[in-house]
């Protein structure tokens, strides 16, 4: 009977940023108070639209839980990230690790879901807006946030089930922030072809299917603004959806690049660079983008003060 040598593993040490030297208190401080404006930023857009009357339109619900999610998303990977920065890497058991990944799984299938649906609510507002109230009413709404939920944590479950179930022995050290999926399958001893197969599906059907239909809703948009005769207006619009296109492509463009194109040969350095943008900047910079520079919420906050 052969003797297995395997040594089970139970505890992940997570390498983060190596050889930062001088640089550490620095980028700590950077990224604490990046985490800090977040959370504030995005607790801020929930309690808004929660309290006050003129945000219950579809739009700021919507932002609410694209709020949400960012907020779960930096509370998930920031304390983590603070902790490799400090102490040149950190250690996180097993369960803790596939905890992590299965609700950071989560937060980003959610959020794809939720750019999604805003697209279209912006397209029926722009391109249909005689049947917008109608067919944007407050059950409608409700349904496409619970699917939304529904079809995140769905997908997250298939993949996260399948990398909880190989057989991780050996090897404990991951060169990521992180629990990401691929770097916690390189630590598998076994056959991981299924789990790679289940990623590359869910991440085409997660992905690359949303960023698809954002694209023509926002190609649809692009076409009834230049029908608007007046200047003012139809710079205004475009600026609107610039900005909004902006944070959408580096979102996506990251998602695209980390799970859809293959990375063997792409440094892990650069991996771990492109993973900071959808995981710290993307929740940093969406309430500024998408709810703080609306005059409507503005307003709300000025009521409150007042």
């Amino acid at each position: 009977m052969e003797m297995n040598n395997h040594t089970i593993v139970i505890e992940i040490f997570l390498l983060g940023f190596q050889r930062l030297n001088n640089f550490k208190i620095l980028i700590f401080s950077l990224i604490l108070l990046i985490h800090i404006l977040t959370i504030c930023e995005n607790a801020l857009v929930i309690v808004l639209v929660t309290i006050s009357r003129n945000l219950h339109s579809p739009m700021f619900f919507f932002l609410q839980q694209l709020s949400l999610s960012d907020l779960l998303e930096s509370m998930l990977i920031v304390p983590i990230l603070l902790k490799t920065v400090i102490n040149d890497g950190a250690k996180i058991s097993l369960i803790g690790c596939i905890v992590q990944l299965y609700f950071f799984g989560v937060s980003e299938a959610l959020q794809c879901l939720l750019l999604t649906v805003m697209s279209y609510d912006r397209y029926l507002a722009i391109c249909n807006p005689l049947c917008y109230s109608s067919i944007m009413n407050h059950r409608f709404c409700v349904k496409l946030i619970l699917m939304s939920w529904l079809l995140a944590l769905s997908f997250t479950s298939v993949t996260v089930i399948t990398a909880a179930t190989q057989e991780f022995c050996n090897q404990n050290t991951i060169n990521h922030f992180f629990c990401d999926y691929f770097p916690l399958l390189e630590l598998s001893c076994s056959d991981t072809s299924l789990a790679q197969i289940l990623i590359m599906i869910a991440s085409v059907l997660g992905i690359l299917s949303p960023c698809l239909l954002i694209t023509g809703s926002y190609i649809c948009i692009a076409h009834e603004i230049l029908k608007i005769t007046s200047n003012i207006g139809r710079q205004k619009a475009f600026s609107t959806c610039s900005s909004h296109l902006a944070v959408v492509s580096i979102f996506y463009a990251t998602l695209i690049v980390t799970y859809l194109v293959p990375t063997r040969n792409q440094s892990q350095t650069i991996g771990k660079l492109l993973s900071l943008l959808y995981t710290v900047v993307t929740p940093f910079i969406n309430p500024m983008i998408y709810s703080l520079r609306s005059t409507d919420m503005k307003n709300a906050l000025k009521k409150i003060l007042q």
